[in-house]
């Protein structure tokens, strides 16, 4: 199996995929933990879809079920360039996803440590967690995207 870092990367890529399209720059993978295979992909499509669900994690989760036959998802892990909101935390949780691995804190709305520590609540699954893993990369391309929008706005 590879390591967080590899992960974390497939994620970035995602996440680039995301700001191309000029939407929030997030990308999450599920993988299945007995052999390391991606199952499911997905990056920030709020914008495209017109959706508040379209979030990296929920499009993830939502390939990573179909391509595994079932809503549980398993015996899987799952790796994010942001950490998760409320909304996808408790996704996250419904889902019974193992592990969740993070890069960039979020102070707004972080659901795994920032705001709140949703996994450490008595809920019936309580994944674990793991924040900074290529928090640099993550972040940085976070605050490029966020500086690009407040320019655009000013003119």
């Amino acid at each position: 199996m590879r390591s967080d870092e590899e992960y974390m990367h497939e994620a970035i890529e995602l996440a680039k995929t995301a700001y191309a399209l000029g939407e929030t720059p997030v990308g999450a993978v599920v993988v299945r933990r007995s052999d390391g295979e991606i199952v499911g992909r997905g990056y920030n499509r709020r914008e495209s879809l017109k959706s508040p669900l379209a979030h990296a994690e929920i499009m993830a989760l939502d390939e990573a079920s179909r391509n595994l036959g079932g809503w549980r998802v398993l015996g899987c892990n799952l790796y994010v360039t942001l950490e998760p909101c409320p909304m996808c935390a408790g996704a996250i949780i419904n889902s019974r996803i193992e592990r969740v691995v993070y890069g960039a804190k979020d102070p707004k709305a972080g659901s795994a440590e920032s705001v709140m520590r949703m996994f450490d609540l008595p809920y019936n699954h309580r994944p674990q967690s793991l924040g900074g893993v290529l928090e640099n990369e993550c972040a940085g391309m976070l605050r490029d995207f966020f500086r690009g929008v407040r320019g655009k706005s000013k003119k």
